[in-house]
């Protein structure tokens, strides 16, 4: 993977492709990139305001890009459901790929829909229950992967398992770094679990480095604390990546030939670079961890997987 990029992007003609939290940075890119090599693509966004903008500036950008937008809040798992049975009509039966993008860092303290901890409910549970009501589409689709997207700062901390939604104390770096590391978490048992069930799948994780986007930003601006949040403009302008950038360690995972099941790829040097495999706190590969997350969060979610592979 020395020094890979999108120009090292295969051919993704007839291939059908969600991606989650398209709207901006890491996803848009992801978004555009897939579709410019003919892809077609769904934007899953939670605003349909910046999903809209997004697919216009899309379209203006790859003027012949098969994409369009869908609402997704995954920070509401009645929202996640109708989603996914509403995609029969743009893919029916399959689906090539699946970016599980989306995610919140470093908010306030904040609850979903459905009560859990905005940060583990959005970034793991949203998607977990995302990747479990498509993953018959994906079995049912020969050379189906699944990336999903953590971050270096998974190694702030391991998943509690025994207070998943952080409600003995909560702080909101903690609780993003759980959330990062459950990300890891799911990949490690998923691909555990469909390799067990003989499918060929490949689940795999990414991460941008230190990327310029506005997730840096929004826990702040919520509070309203601008000083800090000129600091952490300063910092994306002085050491962060772009968006694009940051885009190639999804796009690498997504898309490079041979890519192993459970990698995590993300930028060279950690920060900023050439998309590498990266380096993963031990805590993401212990298989007893995983599968007492994967326990919990079908509980949790009320989605239980199916690894029954179409006509196997």
């Amino acid at each position: 993977m020395t020094r890979w990029n999108t120009s090292h992007i295969p051919d993704q003609t007839g291939r059908a492709v969600v991606v989650t939290g398209a709207n901006s940075g890491l996803g848009y890119v992801t978004a555009r990139e897939l579709a410019r090599r003919g892809a077609r693509v769904v934007l899953a966004c939670r605003s349909a305001e910046r999903g809209g903008a997004a697919l216009a500036r899309l379209r203006s950008e790859v003027p012949a890009a098969e994409a369009e937008f869908r609402p997704l809040d995954l920070a509401d798992l009645a929202s996640v459901r109708q989603f996914a049975d509403d995609l029969d009509d743009f893919c029916g039966d399959r689906l090539d790929l699946l970016i599980n993008n989306a995610g919140v860092m470093a908010l306030p303290q904040r609850t979903t829909a459905d009560g859990f901890e905005m940060q583990f409910g959005t970034n793991h549970l949203g998607h977990f229950a995302l990747t479990g009501m498509l993953l018959p589409k994906l079995l049912a689709t020969p050379g189906a992967r699944i990336v999903t997207v953590s971050s270096m700062l998974h190694a702030l901390a391991n998943v509690d398992l025994d207070d998943l939604n952080s409600t003995r104390s909560y702080h909101r770096w903690i609780a993003y770094g759980r959330s990062k590391s459950a990300n890891l978490l799911f990949t490690h048992e998923l691909t555990r679990r469909l390799a067990a069930a003989g499918s060929q799948i490949v689940a795999s994780a990414a991460h941008p480095g230190y990327a310029h986007t506005n997730l840096q930003t929004a826990g702040v601006r919520m509070e309203g604390r601008r000083s800090v949040e000129r600091v952490v403009e300063l910092g994306n302008r002085l050491i962060a990546q772009s968006a694009d950038g940051g885009a190639l360690g999804t796009l690498c995972a997504a898309t490079a030939p041979h890519m192993r099941p459970d990698a995590f790829i993300g930028p060279r040097n950690g920060l900023r670079g050439a998309p590498a495999r990266s380096f993963r706190a031990p805590w993401t590969l212990k298989d007893d961890t995983a599968a007492r997350l994967w326990t919990a969060s079908e509980e949790l979610t009320k989605v239980t997987y199916d690894f029954t592979v179409p006509g196997a």
